[in-house]
């Protein structure tokens, strides 16, 4: 690949397996962007997506951190690749329970953004799983331009 193919930013066609609308067995995510500049989103996990009986798949787990990191990206206005992911599994995330899935942005450092997500029971009081990871900046979004093929209820 040359070097000049790797700086050129992401393109969103609208089947992103975590959030494209036109994804016919993605999970279809939606983000709201709240007003510490913080993203969350709400979301059931099907049997199409477990490990073990009961338990999403840990590489899904991995898709749904991941998708709330670039959200949190784009909610500073940026498109953002991952650079890379650190995942800690605290509890099986269960299949067919109500989730609150969110990620913010810690820190930056020129086009480098350290973020954070969690998944956790749809009150909060249960942490299924977290990760930290670094993002890197692959360009700026256009003023109104969001990520998931521009929703038109305002979400991310």
């Amino acid at each position: 690949m040359s070097e000049s193919a790797k700086l050129e930013a992401p393109v969103d066609d609208g089947f992103c397996f975590g959030c494209g609308p036109k994804s016919a067995i993605g999970l279809h995510m939606s983000f709201t962007e709240l007003a510490d500049r913080s993203v969350e989103s709400r979301l059931v996990l099907s049997a199409a997506y477990q490990g073990w009986q009961g338990v999403a798949h840990g590489g899904i787990v991995a898709l749904v951190l991941d998708e709330a990191m670039a959200y949190a990206a784009a909610a500073h206005g940026y498109l953002g690749v991952t650079g890379e992911m650190k995942m800690r599994f605290r509890r099986p995330v269960p299949i067919g329970a109500s989730l609150l899935v969110r990620g913010n942005v810690l820190w930056q450092r020129r086009n480098v953004f350290g973020i954070q997500a969690s998944i956790a029971s749809e009150d909060g009081t249960t942490q299924f799983a977290g990760g930290e990871g670094s993002f890197v900046s692959r360009g700026k979004l256009a003023p109104g331009q969001r990520l998931g093929a521009l929703s038109s209820d305002g979400r991310l």
